[in-house]
């Protein structure tokens, strides 16, 4: 048994200054990542700050959207009602990930910060930069079936394995985060990293920074007719993703006039397709037009030995999301 100290704070100030000084502390929330990582050995705490009374569970409306707070479970998020009505798109994703119990843990803020469950990041006995940088990469010469097909370096090919960040990529999603130097926002798509030379950092998060809150924006709100996230995986339930897609279109006259397109399951962060959301604005709804775009998705995508199959799953399922979401396939 490692001994770590435990504090259990009222107060955004004092949680953040309880871990200030402290260079090896966590913030726990439902610890359905962080303690499975403690029980493995891959993260030895010096300290835990509790945040769980911290008055950071809200979800409301807002005239700018809507604002969730961070310590909103995965349930309270998918069952909220106006989140089904304006953002369905958040509640299928959330509600593809994990199991029923694990969403009732799992809250919001630690979404975000899931790390990877690439497996040679979670055997200590391999190398892994991720794990212990300056150690290697497992993968790259591995079992690396799951692993990226974009963004990835010669230091890590891990990909990052949340759902709900792939939505809230596709919604263009803000997050608020406070820390000794006070509080800021963080567009989702400069939350999560690339790997680069540094693995070890899944985000842009300054150490001790605490994640509060997830503004989604009024704009995204008008992607709630047409959406659909896919999630291909190797069993039905309970699994991360080898591929999903979050899609959502917005159509006037069987024609699209907007286009939101996600990834999962490809590379160290949720992937935004900017090019084939561009191709598909103004065309019509129709197969081909889905296949040209799920083309152009593609450009740029790198295979390793074991995931060559990606290749080819990627677009088919870029272009089955569209169908699902258009009503062209059931």
């Amino acid at each position: 048994m490692n001994q770590f100290q435990y504090a259990r704070p009222a107060e955004k100030a004092a949680a953040i200054k309880s871990l200030a000084k402290e260079p090896n502390g966590y913030f726990l929330a439902g610890g359905t990542n962080l303690v499975d990582m403690m029980k493995m050995g891959l993260v030895v705490p010096d300290k835990l700050v509790d945040i769980n009374r911290l008055p950071l569970k809200k979800i409301e409306k807002t005239a700018s959207g809507m604002h969730i707070g961070a310590l909103a479970s995965n349930s309270e998020v998918a069952e909220h009602d106006y989140v089904k009505a304006q953002y369905p798109l958040l509640a299928m994703a959330i509600n593809a990930g994990a199991s029923p119990q694990l969403r009732n843990m799992a809250t919001v803020g630690g979404n975000l910060m899931q790390r990877t469950r690439c497996p040679y990041f979670f055997d200590t006995a391999m190398p892994c930069n991720k794990r212990t940088p300056g150690s290697g990469c497992g993968a790259l010469e591995g079992i690396n079936r799951m692993h990226a097909l974009f963004g990835a370096s010669d230091k890590c090919i891990a990909v990052n394995p949340s759902d709900m960040n792939v939505a809230l990529a596709a919604l263009d999603a803000t997050i608020h985060v406070t820390g000794v130097k006070g509080p800021r926002t963080i567009k989702i798509g400069d939350f999560h990293r690339l790997p680069g030379d540094h693995p070890e950092l899944d985000n842009t998060l300054q150490k001790g920074e605490l994640i509060t809150a997830v503004d989604l924006p009024v704009a995204s709100s008008a992607y709630n007719q047409h959406v659909y996230y896919l999630k291909i995986r190797d069993r039905t339930s309970y699994a991360f993703a080898l591929v999903s897609v979050a899609a959502a279109l917005h159509i006037e006259n069987n024609t699209i006039t907007g286009a939101r397109l996600a990834m999962g399951g490809v590379a160290h962060k949720p992937w935004r397709l900017t090019t084939a959301e561009a191709f598909l604005k103004g065309k019509a709804v129709n197969e081909d037009n889905f296949k040209q775009a799920a083309q152009i998705a593609m450009q740029g995508a790198k295979a390793y030995e074991y995931n060559k199959f990606k290749l080819r799953l990627a677009p088919n399922a870029i272009v089955q999301s569209l169908k699902m979401a258009t009503g062209l396939a059931s």
